[in-house]
């Protein structure tokens, strides 16, 4: 196990995770911290824990939107799939109709 040091809103983290991705928890890091920052931008200083709670919610909401946005375009994809295989059918169709 790798152990990282992170900084968060000023105050730095000893966090442990596996060999090789320490540079991905950093970025993770830097990304919540960003967050964090847009928060006090926002809102003010509102305490370490209120702040990174309210950090999780917002970073939870990107992730859900994220979500629901994939799942929507996995629809349209099935949808235009369908459509295609509908219109093949229809041509099949025809054609053994005239034959």
């Amino acid at each position: 196990m790798a152990q990282v040091t992170v900084t968060v809103n000023g105050q730095r983290y000893q966090l442990a995770c596996r060999d090789g991705e320490e540079a991905r928890l950093i970025g993770l890091a830097g990304y919540v911290d960003g967050k964090v920052g847009d928060l006090i931008e926002g809102i003010g200083n509102i305490g370490d824990t209120r702040l990174l709670l309210m950090a999780a919610l917002v970073v939870a909401d990107e992730l859900m939107e994220a979500r629901d946005a994939a799942a929507r375009a996995e629809d349209d994809e099935f949808t235009l799939r369908l459509a295609k295989a509908a219109n093949r059918l229809e041509d099949i169709a025809r054609r053994l109709e005239s034959a």
